[in-house]
């Protein structure tokens, strides 16, 4: 007889205690039923605790249940042992079905969940961290972790982690020692059973795994673009479910999420870039306007005498620049510059040039004097970046008839004569950054006041009418030449737009001044 002391049998299923009730109420005989339970016979679905006499009871097929019918025949009570064993039978089928029921129903409540989540936060980091919550809890696991490729670094690192101790800096996706990386680069996911290591020849351990940690589940994360191959762009793993370890029905349940997880990611990064590019565009546009707002404004020369210039870079920013200077005794000195480069390099070492002659152009010192404590200003600056930089400088004295220049190397400096005659002012010294000397010289050539013109410009606005150098910056003199009796803004009107369409968008920024005093 089974002890006081022992558990209670395990309660007879429903439909079996239907069966013996309605046994009992067409054949009027009481059955009763019992179970093997540790080497014991114990009474289940009926009154009584002794067990059957050696023989009186049948064995229900493929069950622990054996039935005993009082009064009856053997046939009877095998007739209805092969019954039970049917509605048994069929009622754990129930039940199975039932439970696997439940869990696609888990399953596929997670999977919906995790779509609204993706849908209604925009943070990767916190749509992640909650997805993995939510899977740690339905699959049991102590730890899960998402890992997100960077291609700039070539490494898998943290995006959110739920629960638990384990790796958290950068993993290289090339490292022989990571399952991680293994996963990432074969594209397969892998499964550890409770116990089991990750483990190669010159390794340790793998990094989100340890053998007191359990079981562990690891699944790629890929994105497929409407056009082209999948590709991945993560890792998720679970680890510490001791229970059983992760099945292979968890890995198709996680390798679902990771899809979806994989179509955000993607998504993360698309928005960051387009992000990044409107920061980038917006702090262009700034630089762009505070370059422009370097150069002097030409009304502030009104009545003194008559300037026009245009400056046009190839990119936001540009190396070409020029500056005018009213100076005591009526006098005007004028500058033009080009940077060997352009970009925000260029920008730099224009910003700098111009304040350096700034500084000294305005103390009323002789060109020759303004270069050479411009060049000492800059000659760190352009043996860092390897630029070199061109640089006109002259002072106009329309009371003396004279204009005094210092030129470093640059080519486009002309004077206008009233006659038509162009003369060109020759190069005194060479390019800044290409010799470092301590002097400079300067010439001067006379002056007609009032007639006269002075026509600096650059090589991009020569280069933009495609004639080659030479023959394009004869074409922009020639056409100040026949032009020369207009007024100065609609000469440099005329220039720039005499250049072909294409090059309103130039390969080189573009630069010109005229001036008349």
């Amino acid at each position: 007889m089974p002890s006081a002391a022992a558990p209670a049998p395990p309660a007879l299923p429903q439909p079996a205690r239907d069966v013996l009730e309605e046994f009992r109420r067409a054949y009027g005989a009481e059955a009763r039923l019992w179970i093997r339970a540790g080497g014991e016979l114990r009474a289940v679905g009926a009154a009584g605790d002794c067990p059957p006499a050696t023989g009186a009871a049948v064995e229900v097929p493929g069950t622990p249940y054996l039935v005993e019918v009082a009064g009856c025949a053997d046939g009877s009570a095998r007739f209805l042992a092969g019954t039970l064993a049917r509605v048994l039978r069929h009622d754990d089928e129930i039940r199975s079905f039932s439970r696997e029921m439940a869990e696609r129903y888990e399953e596929i409540n997670l999977l919906y969940s995790i779509s609204e989540i993706l849908g209604s936060i925009i943070s990767l980091e916190q749509a992640a961290g909650t997805i993995l919550s939510e899977v740690a809890s339905i699959l049991g696991a102590r730890r899960a972790a998402l890992w997100v490729h960077d291609d700039e670094t070539r490494r898998l690192t943290l995006a959110a982690v739920e629960g638990g101790e384990g790796q958290r800096e950068p993993i290289a996706v090339d490292d022989p020692c990571s399952l991680t990386a293994l996963v990432y680069r074969e594209g397969r996911a892998v499964i550890l059973a409770p116990g089991e290591v990750f483990h190669r020849e010159g390794c340790g351990y793998d990094d989100e795994h340890l053998p007191q940690r359990g079981s562990f589940l690891s699944v790629p994360v890929s994105y497929t673009p409407p056009e082209g191959e999948t590709r991945a762009v993560g890792v998720i793993n679970l680890t510490g479910r001791a229970a059983g370890g992760f099945s292979a029905g968890d890995m198709k349940l996680l390798s679902a999420i990771a899809s979806q997880i994989g179509a955000a990611v993607e998504n993360n990064r698309l928005i960051e870039e387009s992000l990044r590019q409107e920061r980038m565009v917006r702090e262009m546009e700034l630089a762009h306007d505070l370059q422009l707002k370097l150069l002097p404004p030409l009304e502030q020369f009104a009545g003194y005498c008559e300037v026009a210039a245009r400056c046009v870079p190839a990119e936001s920013v540009g190396g070409d620049f020029y500056h005018l200077f009213r100076l005591p005794g009526g006098k005007l000195g004028v500058l033009i510059g080009d940077v060997s480069s352009h970009g925000f390099g260029a920008a730099l070492i224009m910003a700098l040039t111009m304040s350096a002659v700034a500084i000294h152009a305005s103390e009323g010192d002789a060109p020759t004097e303004v270069l050479r404590r411009t060049h000492r200003a800059l000659i760190d600056e352009l043996e860092t970046t390897e630029m070199y930089l061109t640089l006109f400088y002259g002072v106009i004295d329309p009371a003396e008839g004279t204009i005094t220049y210092a030129n470093a190397g640059h080519p486009h400096a002309w004077r206008i004569g009233a006659d038509g005659t162009p003369e060109r002012l020759g190069v005194t010294d060479p390019p800044f950054g290409i010799v470092d000397r301590d002097t400079y010289g300067e010439a001067t050539v006379p002056w007609e006041a009032g007639r006269d013109l002075l026509f600096l410009f650059t090589d991009g606005l020569s280069d933009a009418l495609e004639a080659g150098e030479s023959a394009g910056a004869r074409m922009l003199v020639d056409q100040v030449v026949a032009h020369r009796g207009e007024a100065v803004d609609r000469i440099i009107q005329g220039l720039f737009d005499s250049t072909p369409e294409a090059a309103t968008v130039p390969a080189d920024d573009r630069t010109a001044v005229l001036v008349r005093i």
